[in-house]
């Protein structure tokens, strides 16, 4: 093996580490993460593909930047998960989710909006992350599940 054979696989090693730890404290990832925040303590409803769900989120960039918030609007988004309705970083994030369940999720550009974004708010190549709660499943939403198993005792009222 040469001198400069070795220098050249060094040098783009040291470029490949160097871009994962620049990710790393970017706040950039390449696969998606999903943190649950919050789980109730029963689960009667889950999100499931095909499922007509209902999501109150807030979106920001790694930076901090909000680009769109339904807490401040007070509407929730409604659509079919898993039907290529809303950005796979949500249709793959939110599957498996409970009525009143709270996830963070950190969304590749990939699953995102990609390397084109969406201006002028999102720029190419991305990072989104989401603090969700999903508050409705097939019209049903926590209220109801708290009537039907009365979760709900007089301390909480």
């Amino acid at each position: 093996m040469n001198f400069s054979y070795s220098v050249s696989v060094a040098s783009i090693l040291l470029l490949f580490f160097a871009s994962l730890a620049s990710a790393k404290t970017s706040g950039e990832v390449t696969e998606l993460r999903i943190g649950v925040k919050f789980k109730p303590q029963t689960c009667e409803v889950q999100a499931h593909k095909g499922d007509r769900i209902k999501v109150h989120y807030r979106g920001t960039l790694t930076d901090g930047t909000v680009f769109d918030s339904s807490f401040e609007r007070g509407d929730p988004i409604e659509f079919e998960l898993g039907a290529g309705q809303v950005i796979k970083g949500w249709d793959q994030g939110l599957l498996g989710a409970c009525i009143g369940e709270k996830r963070k999720l950190k969304i590749p550009a990939k699953l995102g909006y990609g390397d084109q974004g969406s201006p002028p708010t999102i720029p190419g190549g991305a990072t989104l992350i989401f603090e969700t709660e999903l508050v409705g499943v097939n019209g049903k939403t926590l209220n109801d599940e708290v009537e039907e198993t009365g979760d709900l005792d007089d301390t909480e009222l």
